[in-house]
């Protein structure tokens, strides 16, 4: 989920205080345990990094502000983790990796919102701009790559393409999972299971039943996200996604501490 609060937050955009009112959300819901993974482009640190104008221009924030938040609520005892979504991009991995070094993170989400100049999630975008076959084909290079690259401990909403429900046919999906499921065993990584995707224009899980049975075919472990950007929606349907899991064989979930993952039982 995301700290990042409004601008006029009592507390500041990224505060403890922020991270108490998560929490509180997380045990009505039934969550023992949260972690924090806000956008790594928010972070003025990072603006060097893109070449995206939409990227550059919101890097506006401090993150050291946003780590110190989160230590500083583990320090009160709170079940939290130290996380961060960072975007791939090719090229740019050695500079990226300096920048996220010096920081105590529990775990590392991978994400692909652009692609070739063309963003994923916004319209116009991928879907708009390529027939749909070479969108994901395109896609899932950059989602390979970025298992591949060794920055990351699990990629967050692996299917995000889909998302305004525009698809390629059966038999290209089929072989793009294919192959994505195997460059992920062969990384090591892991894949999140997200329930974003129900609040989003295609209204289903990431990722779809089809690429999840063959990560677990090949034993790759799974994280569960509501991605929640406000309190409110810690845990949203975060039960939909631990059902799908468990539908298709996972039993366990992949829970990490100082990027040390360890297998606890899928609830």
């Amino acid at each position: 989920m995301h700290l990042r609060g409004p601008d006029d937050a009592p507390a500041g955009r990224y505060s403890a205080d922020r991270a108490e009112e998560y929490i509180a959300q997380a045990r009505a819901a039934g969550i023992d345990e949260i972690g924090f993974s806000d956008h790594v482009f928010y972070f003025r640190q990072s603006r060097d990094l893109w070449e995206i104008p939409w990227l550059r221009e919101r890097c506006a924030d401090d993150l050291d502000e946003y780590v110190e938040a989160v230590v500083e609520a583990k320090g009160r005892g709170l079940p939290v983790k130290l996380g961060l979504e960072v975007d791939y991009f090719s090229g740019i991995e050695r500079e990226v990796a300096a920048l996220l070094d010096p920081y105590p993170w529990d775990y590392l989400l991978g994400s692909v919102h652009f692609v070739d100049g063309f963003p994923v999630d916004q319209q116009p975008g991928l879907t708009d701009k390529l027939p749909a076959g070479e969108a994901w084909r395109r896609y899932f290079v950059w989602l390979r790559n970025a298992a591949r690259s060794g920055l990351f401990d699990a990629l967050a909403h692996p299917d995000l393409v889909k998302i305004f429900g525009v698809r390629a046919t059966d038999e290209e999906t089929h072989y793009l999972h294919v192959e994505t499921a195997d460059a992920i065993e062969a990384a090591g990584v892991c894949v999140e299971v997200s329930a974003a995707g129900l609040h989003k224009p295609v209204g289903e899980l990431y990722p779809d039943r089809a690429l999840l049975e063959l990560c677990h075919q090949r034993g790759v472990p799974i994280t569960l996200a509501s991605d929640a950007h406000e309190p409110a929606n810690v845990g949203r349907d975060v039960d939909r996604a631990a059902a799908l899991a468990r539908e298709v064989g996972y039993e366990t979930v992949t829970v990490f501490d100082g990027r040390a993952r360890r297998q606890e039982p899928l609830g």
